[in-house]
């Protein structure tokens, strides 16, 4: 690898670095809204678990000891952890007893498979490349899963002709971190980056598409509540939404 791809993989692994923590932190104007309530209402937790069982194999799979020289894919995704685990935190907070120990179990059981897949990794692969092998397809699955989250957003907008429910800019912020990433993965060819950041930029391409072709209409679909009287449609499923599928980013 020369030294001037060395550079160009350098800074584009920065930016993927930079949209994907913008697609980490999306979820803030959420819990802000929990915070003022002081409830999760119906909120769902299974983003931000979905997203934390993700970035912990995507750090497992960057260290020095499984997969070297990957330290921007190791940096994004550890402070991914950190995110993730500060929105459970809040969502443990403020969820009813019920709820609380059903969120609690499921971080129990993605740390203790987490720390068997490690020793498992680890004790059983004695190289870099078998334990890239095995921790890089454990990262295309759960990217795979991640990515798929837009499906049921993208079948609602065409159900419904809005899209008030798929926000541009995370359309937009998936799309730069998908380009980015497979770009970055090309570089220094790794099938188990390019594969998923591969699917996740034609997805993101599918919601572009579909927002440019129902932008108009949802503007006029909005007027017309709005001169009746109506709430708007990302009014009524505040809860739903919004946040049962925001993006996950790798």
């Amino acid at each position: 690898m020369t030294a001037a791809a060395d550079v160009v993989q350098t800074v584009v692994g920065i930016l993927g670095n930079i949209i994907c923590g913008f697609l980490f932190l999306s979820p803030v104007p959420t819990f802000v809204g929990i915070w003022k309530k002081g409830s999760v209402q119906e909120f769902s937790p299974a983003p931000y678990l979905a997203t934390l069982v993700n970035c912990m194999v995507w750090t497992l799979y960057s260290l020095p000891i499984v997969h070297p020289n990957s330290i921007l894919v190791l940096t994004i995704n550890g402070s991914g952890v950190v995110i993730e685990v500060v929105f459970i935190v809040l969502f443990l907070i403020y969820s009813p007893p019920k709820k609380r120990v059903k969120v609690l179990a499921w971080v129990i059981l993605e740390l203790i498979f987490m720390a068997a897949f490690t020793v498992l990794t680890l004790t059983l692969a004695h190289s870099h490349k078998k334990r890239s092998a095995i921790v890089g397809t454990f990262c295309i699955i759960f990217n795979i899963m991640m990515y798929a989250a837009p499906l049921a957003v993208m079948k609602l907008v065409i159900t419904t002709k809005s899209v008030e429910f798929m926000p541009f800019s995370i359309s937009l912020a998936a799309f730069g971190n998908g380009v980015a990433w497979t770009t970055y993965a090309l570089i220094r060819f790794d099938p188990f980056i390019t594969v998923p950041n591969g699917l996740g930029t034609l997805l993101a391409v599918a919601q572009l598409i579909l927002y440019a072709t129902y932008y108009k209409n949802t503007k006029r679909l909005m007027s017309e509540r709005k001169a009746k009287g109506e709430m708007n449609l990302s009014e009524v499923v505040v809860g739903h939404g919004a946040d049962k599928n925001e993006a996950a980013p790798k």
